[in-house]
């Protein structure tokens, strides 16, 4: 029964549809109106009534992936075919027709087809690609559609573009494709014989010889010897000739083809043009000049004329036995040796010298071991000396001495390579600080102390008096930093003057710094180690140089030493104080200095490191904290609870530095170091105990006297922090110095710095 025609019971077509745009059928082409769009569908994407849409690729992925699309699923693989077609020759007498083989390439990734021939030698017909990639058209009447996957097919025919291909064999990978998609494939066909390519077959078998030529094979010399040249230093005299003179050559002997190529040294000044090459890359030959051979009397193989009659067909043969071949002979590198002549088309050239790898290559190949230089010219004269004026007083010596080199002055050059080396770097200053006073008999010149900083990376000495109370002195700066001659030159010389260097600053010696003398009374630690550590530069420091001055002691005055040191040592514990040994070691006419005593002492001595109150160092980071206004511990609590995954409240050393580096903790190293040490628990810290003993906000620590603070700037200071030398075993220095031990049992074992 039908519904009536009612709203709401009459199907309606347009429910759920979404898209109602109209496909544009007519334009404009060279001003006329046409029809455009034939295969375009109607509203909404629908078929018109009787149209059919032709799809765009014949074959489309299916199964897994079959949302890819066809370029990527079939990118890079395509159907080959073996196919062959046939033309007609119509005005060629030795052939009627052309059997041309070729292959059908089919993309499956766009369905595009490509006919490629492949060339033969001496064809005479462009061969390669017959028929570029591309969608061909089925031939009439469906020209309107294209080749796809389905028409191909084993041992049947194909008409592209008007040409008839014979398909006959295909590849396995097509085979098996075809398969997969149900195509029955044919039985593979056989490709007819072309007479004509017959013939020439023939002919080509006939002009092969039945002996081969001889084999010239030049590769296996190229690959051992290329780019391995010789090279010798020549000397040609062409002084006989009109405005001759001597020429100096280089000579290049290349391995990989035995050629030859000369250069020329062309000397400034001398008149001449340069030349790019004297003689260009080619085999020399030894008898030359010759007269001058004609095109091919020179070949590699000879050929000779059996009939010579007009009558009979011509006839050649290869000369085996060569008995009109022309023999020349060219310099190998058995010819050239050191003194040898060359003759280079007509000029007699003598070989003076070589470089190394010549050398070398002769040695291992020929055993030559002569490489005397030949002496062809007189050794040059000795430059006359250059007196330089005395220094007139203006600006520095150096400067003056810059102003007589040139007609235009520069600046004198540093010791740039120096002071890249020598330059503070992070913790290393490179600066060495004395301890010193005055040598004077003033009582109140005597109470002054100064610090002399010598600056390793331009040798520059600057001196700091530190101030006192109640002294009457201002402290300060004392010498301006700058480099210091050494007393007793003359000003007014042509050589340069002498300046300190850091060798001459140890402890115990004197120095006249603008007509004051300084005596050294100490070094802090950072010096002390620098000059140990660097104990090539500095002797005084050399712990090798003065145990062997103790080893020069006459045996008289060995065993009133071991006397001493055993008084001195009253309970038998091969430790005796460093006041001792010093007054001891002063005492011995042996050449030693104060800081030669000292580096002794601190290397067979007892350290005993101080101990620093916690709540003192904790005093001076607030100090530090609240004077460079740091108020990011807040934030340095969140970063360490971040980076403890495991929220035990402890992370190890090296995190704990990394993240005070990260916030920047204005801190010196030593402050920093000592307070991580004594929040270490092992190998972790507490940093909840380490940042609320740094909270100057929170928990704010009593002030402290500066010359607290002045403990933790930067090294260890003169009388500070650090180690102190307090015993010297002397058991452990008699043993290295004399070989005999004292008379105590086993004395404790020294830790050396």
């Amino acid at each position: 029964m039908a519904l009536p025609f009612l709203p709401g019971n009459s199907p309606n077509k347009q429910l759920g549809k979404e898209r109602f745009h109209k496909s544009q059928h007519f334009d404009y082409s060279n001003g006329v109106p046409m029809l455009v769009g034939s295969e375009k569908p109607g509203i909404g994407g629908e078929l018109l009534v009787g149209q059919k849409i032709k799809p765009k690729f014949s074959v489309y992925p299916k199964g897994q992936g079959s949302d890819l699309p066809s370029w990527v699923a079939f990118d890079k693989q395509a159907l080959c075919f073996e196919a062959y077609c046939q033309e007609a020759v119509p005005e060629a007498r030795d052939e009627t027709y052309r059997i041309r083989k070729c292959k059908i390439y089919f993309y499956l990734e766009d369905d595009t087809i490509q006919v490629v021939e492949p060339e033969y030698k001496n064809s005479g017909i462009p061969q390669g690609t017959l028929i570029h990639r591309q969608r061909i058209p089925l031939p009439p009447p469906d020209d309107d559609q294209f080749y796809n996957i389905y028409h191909f097919n084993v041992n049947q025919q194909m008409v592209l573009y008007s040409r008839t291909f014979t398909v006959t064999n295909c590849d396995s990978f097509t085979k098996n494709f075809l398969t997969k998609l149900g195509v029955r494939l044919n039985d593979c066909a056989t490709v007819p014989d072309d007479p004509y390519s017959n013939f020439r077959e023939q002919i080509e078998k006939s002009m092969k010889p039945h002996r081969p030529y001889e084999r010239c094979d030049t590769l296996k010399q190229f690959l051992d010897h290329d780019r391995k040249v010789l090279r010798f230093y020549c000397f040609w005299d062409d002084t006989e000739s009109v405005f001759g003179d001597p020429r100096e050559l280089i000579l290049h002997y290349f391995l990989a083809d035995d050629t030859i190529e000369i250069r020329e040294i062309i000397a400034p000044n001398s008149g001449r043009d340069s030349m790019p090459k004297f003689l260009r890359r080619s085999k020399l030959p030894k008898r030359a000049p010759t007269q001058i051979k004609q095109p091919g009397e020179i070949t590699a193989r000879t050929v000779l004329n059996v009939f010579a009659s007009t009558k009979q067909e011509k006839r050649f043969i290869l000369d085996n036995l060569k008995t009109g071949a022309v023999h020349e002979e060219f310099y190998k590198d058995c010819d050239l040796t050191v003194g040898a002549e060359v003759n280079v088309w007509g000029r007699r050239v003598v070989i003076v010298d070589c470089d190394d790898f010549t050398k070398d290559y002769y040695r291992s190949k020929y055993g030559i071991e002569d490489f005397t230089p030949v002496q062809y010219k007189a050794p040059p004269a000795p430059k006359p000396p250059r007196p330089v004026p005395p220094y007139n007083g203006f600006g520095s010596e150096e400067d003056s001495l810059s102003s007589c080199q040139g007609l235009l002055p520069k600046p004198p050059q540093k010791d740039f390579h120096k002071f890249m080396q020598k330059d503070r770097c992070g913790l290393e200053s490179n600066v060495l600080n004395f301890r010193a006073k005055l040598v004077t008999t003033d009582p109140v010149d005597k109470e002054r102390v100064f610090i002399i900083s010598f600056h390793l990376c331009d040798d520059s000495i600057s001196v700091f008096e530190h101030p006192q109370r109640n002294s009457g002195v201002l402290g300060g700066k004392f010498l301006e930093r700058g480099r210091v001659k050494k007393p007793g030159q003359e000003l007014f010389k042509s050589e340069l003057s002498e300046y300190f260097t850091a060798q001459d600053l140890f402890v115990g010696a004197t120095l006249c710094l603008n007509n004051k003398n300084f005596q050294l009374l100490d070094a802090d630690e950072y010096t002390l180690n620098y000059m140990e550590q660097h104990a090539v530069e500095f002797p005084k420091a050399n712990v090798g140089n003065i145990l062997s001055k103790l080893r020069s002691i006459p045996e008289e005055k060995q065993s009133e030493i071991r006397k001493f040191l055993s008084l001195s040592d009253p309970n038998n514990t091969g430790f005796i104080p460093y006041e001792s040994l010093r007054g001891l070691m002063m005492g011995l006419d042996c050449g030693l200095c104060e800081h030669e005593v000292l580096v002794l002492g601190r290397c067979f001595s007892e350290r005993e490191q101080p101990e620093v109150d916690v709540g003192l160092m904790l005093a001076v980071a607030q100090d530090f904290l609240k004077k460079k206004h740091f108020e990011e511990l807040p934030d340095m609590a969140r970063a360490f609870t971040h980076h403890d995954r495991h929220k035990t409240g402890r992370l190890s050393t090296k995190e704990t530095r990394t993240i005070c580096k990260a916030f920047r903790l204005p801190l010196p190293e030593n402050l920093l170091g000592g307070l991580l040490c004594k929040f270490t628990d092992g190998d972790e810290i507490d940093y909840h105990g380490f940042l609320a003993g740094i909270n100057w906000m929170e928990h704010p620590a009593p002030p402290v006297m500066p010359d607290d603070i002045l403990k933790f700037y930067g090294n260890a200071r003169f009388d500070g922090g650090g180690a102190t030398m307090k015993n010297v075993n002397y058991s452990s220095l008699l043993g290295d110095v004399f070989s005999f031990p004292s008379d105590n049992g086993d004395p404790t074992t020294t830790t050396s710095t």
